[in-house]
Protein backbone atom coordinates (compact mmCIF):
# COMPACT_ATOMS: atom_id res chain seq x y z
CA UNK A 1 0.00 0.00 0.00
CA UNK A 2 1.26 3.23 -0.64
CA UNK A 3 2.56 6.12 1.97
CA UNK A 4 -0.85 8.20 0.45
CA UNK A 5 -3.17 5.23 1.07
CA UNK A 6 -1.69 4.84 4.44
CA UNK A 7 -2.21 8.52 5.00
CA UNK A 8 -6.01 8.64 3.66
CA UNK A 9 -6.28 5.70 6.08
CA UNK A 10 -5.20 7.45 8.67
CA UNK A 11 -6.71 11.09 8.62
CA UNK A 12 -10.33 8.43 8.12
CA UNK A 13 -9.44 6.48 10.98
CA UNK A 14 -8.81 9.84 12.99
CA UNK A 15 -12.00 11.57 11.82
CA UNK A 16 -14.27 8.72 12.71
CA UNK A 17 -12.73 8.18 16.49
CA UNK A 18 -12.84 11.96 17.02
CA UNK A 19 -16.66 11.70 15.69
CA UNK A 20 -17.62 8.61 17.56
CA UNK A 21 -16.40 10.07 20.87
CA UNK A 22 -19.44 10.84 22.74
CA UNK A 23 -18.76 14.67 24.02
CA UNK A 24 -17.91 17.78 21.91
CA UNK A 25 -14.64 18.45 20.83
CA UNK A 26 -13.78 21.74 18.68
CA UNK A 27 -11.11 23.90 17.57
CA UNK A 28 -10.74 27.56 17.83
CA UNK A 29 -8.70 30.27 17.03
CA UNK A 30 -7.59 33.53 19.79
CA UNK A 31 -10.04 35.16 18.64
CA UNK A 32 -12.70 32.20 20.00
CA UNK A 33 -14.15 31.53 16.11
CA UNK A 34 -14.49 27.61 15.88
CA UNK A 35 -12.57 26.24 12.95
CA UNK A 36 -13.27 22.43 13.51
CA UNK A 37 -16.13 20.78 15.70
CA UNK A 38 -17.09 16.98 15.81
CA UNK A 39 -19.85 15.48 14.71
CA UNK A 40 -21.78 15.36 18.03
CA UNK A 41 -21.13 19.39 18.18
CA UNK A 42 -22.41 20.10 14.92
CA UNK A 43 -25.79 17.32 15.36
CA UNK A 44 -26.64 19.47 18.62
CA UNK A 45 -25.85 22.74 17.70
CA UNK A 46 -26.12 22.76 14.43
CA UNK A 47 -24.18 22.10 10.88
CA UNK A 48 -23.64 26.37 10.27
CA UNK A 49 -21.49 26.83 13.53
CA UNK A 50 -17.84 26.85 11.65
CA UNK A 51 -16.09 30.31 11.77
CA UNK A 52 -18.58 31.32 14.56
CA UNK A 53 -17.46 31.94 18.08
CA UNK A 54 -17.96 29.30 20.54
CA UNK A 55 -19.82 32.00 23.14
CA UNK A 56 -22.24 32.60 20.67
CA UNK A 57 -23.04 28.93 19.57
CA UNK A 58 -22.45 27.24 23.10
CA UNK A 59 -23.63 30.32 25.64
CA UNK A 60 -26.44 32.10 23.21
CA UNK A 61 -24.26 35.34 24.30
CA UNK A 62 -22.97 37.79 22.69
CA UNK A 63 -19.88 38.76 25.41
CA UNK A 64 -16.55 36.48 26.19
CA UNK A 65 -17.24 34.43 29.02
CA UNK A 66 -15.71 35.83 32.15
CA UNK A 67 -13.80 32.67 32.76
CA UNK A 68 -12.49 31.21 30.07
CA UNK A 69 -9.70 28.14 29.85
CA UNK A 70 -8.89 28.68 25.86
CA UNK A 71 -8.11 32.40 26.77
CA UNK A 72 -5.36 30.94 29.85
CA UNK A 73 -4.04 28.46 27.22
CA UNK A 74 -3.66 31.14 24.51
CA UNK A 75 -1.85 33.38 27.39
CA UNK A 76 0.27 30.58 29.06
CA UNK A 77 0.74 27.94 26.66
CA UNK A 78 -1.28 25.16 29.39
CA UNK A 79 -3.50 22.79 29.60
CA UNK A 80 -6.52 24.75 31.73
CA UNK A 81 -10.04 22.69 33.26
CA UNK A 82 -13.05 24.33 34.13
CA UNK A 83 -17.06 23.94 34.55
CA UNK A 84 -19.39 25.47 31.88
CA UNK A 85 -23.32 25.66 31.61
CA UNK A 86 -23.96 25.24 27.83
CA UNK A 87 -27.77 26.44 26.07
CA UNK A 88 -28.90 23.89 23.57
CA UNK A 89 -30.80 25.56 20.59
CA UNK A 90 -33.81 23.45 22.42
CA UNK A 91 -33.50 25.59 25.52
CA UNK A 92 -31.83 22.31 27.38
CA UNK A 93 -29.25 23.57 29.92
CA UNK A 94 -26.00 21.35 29.75
CA UNK A 95 -23.77 21.61 32.86
CA UNK A 96 -20.11 20.54 31.71
CA UNK A 97 -16.45 20.17 32.28
CA UNK A 98 -13.77 21.69 29.85
CA UNK A 99 -10.56 20.59 28.96
CA UNK A 100 -8.58 22.87 26.80
CA UNK A 101 -5.25 22.28 24.98
CA UNK A 102 -2.64 24.23 22.74
CA UNK A 103 -1.80 22.85 19.27
CA UNK A 104 1.69 24.53 18.47
CA UNK A 105 3.33 26.15 15.03
CA UNK A 106 6.55 25.17 14.58
CA UNK A 107 7.76 28.00 15.92
CA UNK A 108 6.28 26.85 19.39
CA UNK A 109 3.67 29.66 19.32
CA UNK A 110 0.10 28.24 20.30
CA UNK A 111 -1.73 28.25 16.93
CA UNK A 112 -4.87 27.19 17.82
CA UNK A 113 -6.43 25.55 21.03
CA UNK A 114 -8.50 22.31 21.03
CA UNK A 115 -11.39 22.24 23.17
CA UNK A 116 -12.89 19.10 24.73
CA UNK A 117 -16.24 19.61 27.30
CA UNK A 118 -17.81 16.54 28.92
CA UNK A 119 -21.10 16.16 29.81
CA UNK A 120 -21.34 15.77 33.44
CA UNK A 121 -24.91 16.53 34.35
CA UNK A 122 -26.02 12.92 34.98
CA UNK A 123 -23.28 12.71 37.53
CA UNK A 124 -24.38 15.69 39.48
CA UNK A 125 -27.97 14.99 39.45
CA UNK A 126 -26.59 11.66 40.63
CA UNK A 127 -24.46 13.37 43.36
CA UNK A 128 -27.38 15.97 44.67
CA UNK A 129 -30.22 13.00 44.80
CA UNK A 130 -27.50 11.15 46.62
CA UNK A 131 -26.50 14.42 49.04
CA UNK A 132 -30.30 14.79 49.70
CA UNK A 133 -31.51 11.43 50.63
CA UNK A 134 -28.70 11.63 52.86
CA UNK A 135 -29.74 14.63 54.46
CA UNK A 136 -33.46 13.55 54.23
CA UNK A 137 -32.48 10.64 56.63
CA UNK A 138 -30.33 12.00 59.20
CA UNK A 139 -33.25 14.41 59.67
CA UNK A 140 -35.73 12.16 59.59
CA UNK A 141 -34.00 9.75 61.92
CA UNK A 142 -35.79 11.08 65.04
CA UNK A 143 -39.48 10.48 63.92
CA UNK A 144 -38.38 6.61 61.98
CA UNK A 145 -37.21 6.00 65.70
CA UNK A 146 -40.53 7.47 67.61
CA UNK A 147 -42.80 5.63 64.93
CA UNK A 148 -40.91 2.57 65.43
CA UNK A 149 -40.97 2.78 68.92
CA UNK A 150 -45.04 3.28 68.21
CA UNK A 151 -45.35 0.39 66.18
CA UNK A 152 -43.48 -2.22 68.59
CA UNK A 153 -45.92 -0.51 71.49
CA UNK A 154 -49.13 -1.27 69.01
CA UNK A 155 -47.70 -4.69 68.47
CA UNK A 156 -47.24 -5.19 72.09
CA UNK A 157 -51.10 -4.23 72.77
CA UNK A 158 -52.29 -6.09 70.29
CA UNK A 159 -50.65 -9.33 71.45
CA UNK A 160 -51.79 -8.98 75.31
CA UNK A 161 -54.95 -8.24 73.98
CA UNK A 162 -54.78 -11.75 71.87
CA UNK A 163 -53.60 -13.25 74.55
CA UNK A 164 -56.17 -12.07 77.12
CA UNK A 165 -58.87 -12.66 74.06
CA UNK A 166 -59.72 -8.86 75.01
CA UNK A 167 -60.58 -7.55 71.85
CA UNK A 168 -61.27 -4.00 72.93
CA UNK A 169 -57.41 -4.22 73.56
CA UNK A 170 -56.26 -5.65 70.21
CA UNK A 171 -58.70 -3.51 68.50
CA UNK A 172 -56.99 0.09 70.40
CA UNK A 173 -53.58 -1.62 69.30
CA UNK A 174 -54.35 -2.29 66.18
CA UNK A 175 -55.32 1.53 65.63
CA UNK A 176 -51.95 2.20 66.92
CA UNK A 177 -50.03 0.39 64.75
CA UNK A 178 -52.39 1.34 61.24
CA UNK A 179 -51.55 5.24 62.05
CA UNK A 180 -47.80 4.15 62.96
CA UNK A 181 -47.61 2.34 59.43
CA UNK A 182 -49.72 5.91 57.83
CA UNK A 183 -47.13 8.05 59.68
CA UNK A 184 -43.88 5.87 58.37
CA UNK A 185 -45.34 5.55 54.33
CA UNK A 186 -45.85 9.30 54.10
CA UNK A 187 -42.16 9.66 55.48
CA UNK A 188 -40.82 7.43 52.76
CA UNK A 189 -42.67 8.86 50.14
CA UNK A 190 -41.45 12.48 51.01
CA UNK A 191 -38.26 11.28 50.86
CA UNK A 192 -38.37 9.29 47.36
CA UNK A 193 -40.03 12.64 46.02
CA UNK A 194 -37.23 14.78 47.58
CA UNK A 195 -34.39 12.50 46.83
CA UNK A 196 -34.73 12.00 43.32
CA UNK A 197 -36.15 13.51 39.97
CA UNK A 198 -39.24 11.33 38.55
CA UNK A 199 -40.98 11.59 35.08
CA UNK A 200 -44.50 11.73 36.53
CA UNK A 201 -46.70 8.67 35.00
CA UNK A 202 -49.61 10.61 33.10
CA UNK A 203 -52.97 8.97 32.84
CA UNK A 204 -56.72 10.41 31.78
CA UNK A 205 -57.96 10.61 35.18
CA UNK A 206 -60.22 13.14 37.44
CA UNK A 207 -59.12 15.87 39.44
CA UNK A 208 -62.09 16.09 41.30
CA UNK A 209 -61.33 12.32 42.39
CA UNK A 210 -58.47 12.58 43.38
CA UNK A 211 -59.07 15.50 45.30
CA UNK A 212 -61.89 13.50 47.16
CA UNK A 213 -59.80 10.87 47.65
CA UNK A 214 -56.95 12.69 49.28
CA UNK A 215 -59.24 14.58 51.88
CA UNK A 216 -61.04 11.18 52.96
CA UNK A 217 -57.41 10.21 54.09
CA UNK A 218 -57.20 13.15 56.70
CA UNK A 219 -60.74 12.87 57.41
CA UNK A 220 -60.31 11.25 60.56
CA UNK A 221 -57.26 12.46 61.61
CA UNK A 222 -58.37 16.35 61.09
CA UNK A 223 -61.33 15.22 63.43
CA UNK A 224 -59.38 13.71 66.68
CA UNK A 225 -56.93 17.19 65.81
CA UNK A 226 -60.27 19.34 66.37
CA UNK A 227 -60.40 20.29 63.05
CA UNK A 228 -62.98 20.71 60.77
CA UNK A 229 -61.67 19.34 57.21
CA UNK A 230 -64.20 20.80 54.22
CA UNK A 231 -63.78 19.92 50.97
CA UNK A 232 -65.22 21.97 47.92
CA UNK A 233 -64.74 20.16 45.07
CA UNK A 234 -66.15 21.35 41.42
CA UNK A 235 -67.25 17.82 39.48
CA UNK A 236 -67.84 19.90 36.17
CA UNK A 237 -63.80 20.29 36.07
CA UNK A 238 -62.98 17.82 32.89
CA UNK A 239 -60.48 14.43 32.77
CA UNK A 240 -57.05 15.74 32.33
CA UNK A 241 -53.92 14.02 32.23
CA UNK A 242 -52.19 13.49 35.70
CA UNK A 243 -49.98 11.66 37.59
CA UNK A 244 -52.86 10.44 40.26
CA UNK A 245 -50.08 9.43 43.25
CA UNK A 246 -48.01 12.71 42.61
CA UNK A 247 -51.29 15.14 42.90
CA UNK A 248 -52.41 13.37 45.77
CA UNK A 249 -48.91 13.15 47.47
CA UNK A 250 -48.82 16.79 47.03
CA UNK A 251 -52.25 17.70 48.09
CA UNK A 252 -51.60 15.40 50.60
CA UNK A 253 -48.32 17.43 52.05
CA UNK A 254 -50.39 20.48 52.11
CA UNK A 255 -53.72 19.20 54.08
CA UNK A 256 -51.05 17.89 56.42
CA UNK A 257 -48.97 21.08 56.39
CA UNK A 258 -52.13 23.16 57.16
CA UNK A 259 -54.01 20.74 60.07
CA UNK A 260 -50.39 20.95 62.02
CA UNK A 261 -50.57 24.81 61.34
CA UNK A 262 -54.39 25.00 62.76
CA UNK A 263 -52.57 22.80 65.44
CA UNK A 264 -50.38 24.96 66.43
CA UNK A 265 -52.28 28.01 66.73
CA UNK A 266 -54.12 28.85 69.88
CA UNK A 267 -55.82 32.12 69.37
CA UNK A 268 -58.66 30.72 67.99
CA UNK A 269 -61.09 28.15 69.59
CA UNK A 270 -62.38 27.30 65.88
CA UNK A 271 -60.18 25.83 63.28
CA UNK A 272 -61.07 24.58 59.34
CA UNK A 273 -59.42 23.32 56.64
CA UNK A 274 -60.73 23.84 53.11
CA UNK A 275 -59.44 21.72 50.07
CA UNK A 276 -60.59 23.23 46.86
CA UNK A 277 -61.05 21.86 43.17
CA UNK A 278 -62.48 24.26 41.14
CA UNK A 279 -61.88 25.99 37.59
CA UNK A 280 -58.98 28.90 37.86
CA UNK A 281 -60.42 30.53 34.69
CA UNK A 282 -61.75 28.47 31.01
CA UNK A 283 -58.26 27.66 30.41
CA UNK A 284 -56.78 26.15 33.62
CA UNK A 285 -58.08 24.02 37.07
CA UNK A 286 -56.97 24.66 40.71
CA UNK A 287 -56.38 23.16 43.70
CA UNK A 288 -56.45 24.95 47.04
CA UNK A 289 -55.70 24.28 50.20
CA UNK A 290 -56.56 27.16 52.85
CA UNK A 291 -56.56 27.35 56.77
CA UNK A 292 -57.62 30.40 59.05
CA UNK A 293 -54.46 29.31 61.41
CA UNK A 294 -51.53 32.09 62.48
CA UNK A 295 -50.47 32.64 58.88
CA UNK A 296 -46.79 33.22 58.06
CA UNK A 297 -44.39 36.37 58.47
CA UNK A 298 -43.08 37.60 54.70
CA UNK A 299 -39.44 35.82 55.51
CA UNK A 300 -41.01 32.23 55.86
CA UNK A 301 -42.98 32.96 52.68
CA UNK A 302 -39.94 33.70 50.46
CA UNK A 303 -38.25 30.54 52.07
CA UNK A 304 -41.20 27.89 52.31
CA UNK A 305 -39.73 25.95 49.24
CA UNK A 306 -35.96 25.87 50.08
CA UNK A 307 -34.48 22.70 50.59
CA UNK A 308 -35.13 21.23 54.22
CA UNK A 309 -36.57 24.81 55.19
CA UNK A 310 -38.89 24.42 58.22
CA UNK A 311 -40.82 26.69 59.92
CA UNK A 312 -41.80 24.08 62.54
CA UNK A 313 -38.12 24.31 63.95
CA UNK A 314 -37.30 20.63 65.11
CA UNK A 315 -40.29 19.38 64.74
CA UNK A 316 -40.11 19.99 60.48
CA UNK A 317 -38.08 18.34 58.20
CA UNK A 318 -39.06 20.72 55.32
CA UNK A 319 -39.90 17.90 52.64
CA UNK A 320 -43.47 18.34 52.43
CA UNK A 321 -43.49 21.70 50.66
CA UNK A 322 -40.08 20.81 48.87
CA UNK A 323 -41.97 18.06 47.60
CA UNK A 324 -44.89 20.00 46.93
CA UNK A 325 -42.97 22.26 44.71
CA UNK A 326 -41.26 19.04 42.52
CA UNK A 327 -44.57 17.86 41.69
CA UNK A 328 -46.26 21.17 40.54
CA UNK A 329 -42.82 21.95 38.66
CA UNK A 330 -42.94 17.81 36.79
CA UNK A 331 -46.55 18.90 36.00
CA UNK A 332 -45.40 22.29 34.36
CA UNK A 333 -48.14 24.23 36.87
CA UNK A 334 -47.52 27.29 39.16
CA UNK A 335 -48.28 27.72 42.94
CA UNK A 336 -49.35 30.58 44.93
CA UNK A 337 -49.04 31.09 48.31
CA UNK A 338 -51.31 33.90 50.07
CA UNK A 339 -51.01 34.16 53.80
CA UNK A 340 -51.51 37.14 56.76
CA UNK A 341 -50.48 37.07 59.90
CA UNK A 342 -53.55 35.92 62.22
CA UNK A 343 -55.96 35.37 59.59
CA UNK A 344 -54.51 32.22 57.93
CA UNK A 345 -52.68 30.62 54.60
CA UNK A 346 -53.97 29.69 51.23
CA UNK A 347 -51.90 27.42 49.03
CA UNK A 348 -52.84 27.30 45.36
CA UNK A 349 -51.89 25.48 42.62
CA UNK A 350 -52.36 26.01 38.96
CA UNK A 351 -52.52 23.71 36.02
CA UNK A 352 -53.27 24.12 32.33
CA UNK A 353 -56.82 22.41 31.46
CA UNK A 354 -54.70 21.45 28.07
CA UNK A 355 -51.50 19.68 30.25
CA UNK A 356 -49.67 22.53 28.32
CA UNK A 357 -46.84 24.66 30.34
CA UNK A 358 -47.68 27.47 32.00
CA UNK A 359 -45.67 30.40 32.21
CA UNK A 360 -43.96 30.78 35.31
CA UNK A 361 -43.72 34.28 37.25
Amino acid sequence: MSSSNNSDLMDLTFKSIIDAVPCYILIQDKDYNILFANHKLRNDFGDDIINLTCYSVLKGSNNVCVICPVRETFEDKKIHISEETLLLPDGTVLETIVYSAPLFDAMGNVKVCIKLLVNVGIIKDTHRELVTLGQSITLLSHDIKNILEGLQGGAYVVDEGIKDKDMELSNRGWDIVKKNIAEITGITQNILYSAKERKPRMRLTSPMEIARRTGRLFAEKASLMGIQLLLQLNPKVPQIKLDSTGISRMLGNLIWNSLQACDADAEKSKHIVYVRMDFYDKYHLMYEVEDNAGGMEGKIKQNLFKEFFSSKGDSGTGLGLMVVERITRNHHGKIEVLTKRGQGSLFRIIFRLDNQKLELK
